[in-house]
C-alpha cells in the first residue's frame, strides 16, 4: 500500500488519546512511542516560524543511541522560532496496528502527524535502513515519491554516509544535505520558508534552494544516465540550478559550536546508554577503505576545557555513570593524555567510568591501557582490518603487530580479560596468505593473554565483507564475488584451532545487498520499492531480514547485480 487512507485530519490530543488507550497496551516495549522523557523538548506552535521532525530509520533503541541524532535536535531547539522533534521507525506490530486504525505516525514529542510538520528529515546512517524509510513516509501520510508531494507536503530531506550516493534514494527524497549538519540544517530550514512563501510550483522552490546552498543536492534536478552496457554514469543536470558539483557543508571550527549537554535520554534501555562527548571530527589517516575519512575532512577538534565542561553538565542532566569519547580515531586526539588523566580524576570518584571506543593501535596504544579502567569493562574492541603488515600498508593502515601485541600486554596485566578484532576479507589483492593471519593473529593474543593472567582469555575476531564504498580509493574496485566470500569464511573455520579464539562474520546477503545500494544507481529505487510493498522491514536486523523478497525484487527490476556490484571501473570513466 503506498498511501495510507487519508481520513479527516485527527487532532494531536485526540490521536495521543486514542493510541494511548488503544494501540500501546497492544504492542511491545510500548514506553519507545510515548514521548516525554527527560530533556526532551516540547514548545507551543505559537510564535514558532516552522517544525523540523528529525526520522530516523531504525528503532528508537538504536537511533536513541546516536549522536548525531542528539547534536541535530538541540541545535535547532536552540533557536526560539524552530522546534524539532523525533520519529523512529515503527515495529511491525505498531506498524499494522496503525494500519488497520488508519491512524498515523506521530512524532514523540506532540502526537502530530508528520505530514503536519514543516521539514521531515532523515538521517541515513546504512543502506539497509531504506524500507524503513518508505514505512515512516507512508504511515506518516507523506507520498512517497517526490513528485507526488504538492504544497500540502513537508520537505522531506536526507544526510548522513547514505547521502554521498543518494540516487538509490532519490525518488523518495526531495532534496539531500552532504555533509555537516549543525549550520547547513537550520540555514536550509529557514531558505525553504522563504521559497516557499514566493511561489512557484514544488520543482521550482526545490531549484531555488539548490542555487542557494552549494551543499544541496536535488535529484529531480538531473536526469539518471547509464552508458551502452547500462552500467550507470554521473546524473546529468536539466535546469541551470544544477549543480555538475555538490560540495559538502564544513563545519570550520568545530570548537565554536556547543556540544549538545542536554540529551533526550530514553525511556528504555537504548543500545549506548551514556554521555557521548565528541572531541574530534576527521581523521589525521588515509585508510584507503574508510568512507568515513574522506566525508568528514578537515580534522577538528575541541579543547579539554570545553569537553570536560560538557562532561559535567551532561552528567548533572542525565545521571548516566560512563562517559565515551567520540571520533574515528580518539587516540589520534593531540591532548589525549591530559584529557584522560582529567576525565579519570574529576569522574572516578564519583563511580563515573571513561570509555575509548575508537582506539587506533600505534605507539600511542602501548601505554593507553595502563590508563583504562576494568571498573565497569572488561574487555577492548580493536580494529586492525587486517592481520598482515604487508595488507594494511596496501589499504594505507598504518599499525605494526609489534605496537598490536605489546598494549594488549598491558591491558590483559590491567585486568583485561576479552579482547574483540574487527578484520574485513575480500580486500583488493588478498591471499590466503592474508587470510590465515586472522586466525593466527587471534591465536597469538589468545596465548599472550594466558600467559600474563595465567589463564584463558577470550579473543573475537569479527569478520566483515568488504564493500568498496563511493568517495574512497577503492571506489573502483569491485566487491568480491559470493563464492569467493563463502570459500573465505569456510577456510577460517577449519583454520581456527584454540577453544578461546571465535571467528564471527558479517552475513554475507546483507554485504551484497548493502554493496548493491552503496554502489547503485537510481534504478534501485525500483528495487527498495518492490522489496518494502512485499514486507521487507529492519533488513539490517538478522532475525527481520528476508533476502528472498529481496532477489525477487531484483529480478523483477530487470537490474543486473554484477555489473554494479562485482565489475570493477576503469580508472578514466566518470563514476556514478
Amino acid at each position: 500500500m503506498d498511501r495510507m487512507p487519508y481520513p479527516t485530519d485527527i487532532s494531536t490530543s485526540a490521536l495521543k488519546e486514542q493510541v494511548v488507550r488503544t494501540i500501546l497496551p497492544r504492542v511491545q516495549t510500548p514506553a519507545q512511542y510515548i514521548g516525554g522523557e527527560l530533556n526532551a523538548v516540547q514548545k507551543p506552535v505559537q510564535g514558532l516560524r516552522g517544525r523540523i521532525c528529525l526520522a530516523f530509520p531504525d528503532s528508537y533503541t538504536i537511533g536513541m543511541s546516536h549522536h548525531g541524532l542528539q547534536v541535530l535536535y538541540a541545535a535547532v531547539n536552540r533557536r526560539a522560532d524552530w522546534a524539532c522533534e523525533r520519529v523512529f521507525a515503527p515495529g511491525r506490530d505498531l506498524e499494522q496496528l496503525l494500519r488497520q486504525a488508519q491512524l498515523p505516525l506521530w512524532s514523540l514529542e506532540t502526537f502530530t502527524p508528520l505530514h503536519q510538520f514543516d521539514i521531515v528529515g532523515f538521517s541515513l546512517q546504512y543502506e539497509l535502513q531504506a524500507t524503513n524509510v518508505l514505512t515512516i513516509l507512508n504511515l506518516g501520510r507523506i507520498p512517497l515519491r517526490s513528485e507526488e508531494r504538492t504544497h500540502a507536503d513537508p520537505l522531506v530531506i536526507a544526510g548522513g554516509p547514505c547521502a554521498q550516493n543518494p540516487e538509490p534514494f532519490a525518488e523518495f527524497i526531495d532534496l539531500f544535505v552532504l555533509g555537516d549538519g549543525e549550520e547547513s540544517l537550520l540555514e536550509l530550514a529557514d531558505g525553504w520558508l522563504q521559497v516557499r512563501s514566493e511561489g512557484g510550483d514544488r520543482q521550482e522552490q526545490l531549484a531555488r534552494l539548490a542555487d542557494r546552498f552549494s551543499y544541496v543536492y536535488v535529484p529531480c534536478l538531473y536526469r539518471p544516465q547509464q552508458d551502452t552496457e547500462g552500467r550507470p554514469l554521473p546524473p546529468a543536470p536539466i535546469r541551470p540550478e544544477a549543480r555538475p558539483v555538490v560540495q559538502s557543508a564544513v563545519l570550520g571550527d568545530l570548537e565554536r559550536f556547543p556540544l549538545p549537554t542536554r540529551p533526550v535520554v530514553p525511556h528504555v534501555a537504548a543500545v549506548q546508554d551514556r554521555i557521548t562527548l565528541e572531541i574530534m571530527r576527521g581523521c589525521p589517516w588515509r585508510c584507503r577503505f574508510c568512507q568515513s575519512t574522506t566525508l568528514k575532512r578537515p580534522v577538528r577538534f575541541r579543547t579539554v576545557e570545553t569537553i570536560l565542561q560538557a562532561a559535567w553538565e551532561s552528567y548533572r542532566a542525565t545521571g548516566y555513570n560512563e562517559i565515551s569519547l567520540l571520533s574515528l580515531s580518539t587516540s589520534d586526539y593531540p591532548y589525549f593524555d591530559k584529557l584522560i588523566d582529567r576525565l579519570q580524576a574529576e569522574f572516578r570518584p564519583l563511580g563515573v567510568s571513561v570509555s575509548v571506543p575508537s582506539l587506533r593501535v600505534n605507539h600511542q596504544w602501548r601505554m593507553l591501557a595502563l590508563q583504562l579502567s576494568t571498573e565497569k569493562h572488561s574487555g577492548l574492541t580493536l580494529a586492525p582490518e587486517a592481520a598482515r603488515e604487508e595488507m594494511r600498508r596496501r589499504i594505507g593502515k598504518q599499525i605494526t603487530n609489534e605496537d598490536l601485541l605489546e598494549g594488549c600486554r598491558q591491558a590483559f596485566q590491567q585486568g583485561f580479560h576479552r579482547v574483540k578484532l574487527y578484520f574485513m576479507c575480500g580486500l583488493p589483492g588478498e591471499t590466503a596468505e592474508d587470510l590465515a593471519g586472522i586466525v593466527d593473529l587471534a591465536e597469538e593474543i589468545a596465548r599472550l593473554g594466558r600467559q600474563v593472567r595465567g589463564r584463558n582469555v577470550t579473543v573475537t575476531a569479527n569478520v566483515s565483507n568488504f564493500i568498496p564504498k563511493p568517495h574512497t580509493p577503492f571506489q573502483w574496485h569491485g566487491m568480491a564475488s559470493r563464492d569467493y566470500f563463502q570459500e573465505a569464511h569456510r577456510f577460517l573455520r577449519r583454520r581456527v584451532k584454540m577453544r578461546s579464539v571465535q571467528i564471527k562474520y558479517h552475513d554475507l546477503e546483507t554485504s551484497l545487498l548493502e554493496g548493491l545500494i552503496s554502489r547503485g544507481d537510481r534504478r534501485l529505487g525500483q528495487v527498495i520499492h518492490r522489496a518494502w510493498q512485499q514486507g521487507a522491514r529492519f533488513d539490517a536486523w538478522t532475525d527481520q531480514f528476508q533476502p528472498a523478497i529481496w532477489q525477487e525484487a531484483i529480478a523483477q527490476s530487470g537490474i543486473n547485480p554484477a555489473w554494479l556490484l562485482h565489475q570493477p571501473y576503469s580508472s578514466d570513466r566518470p563514476l556514478p
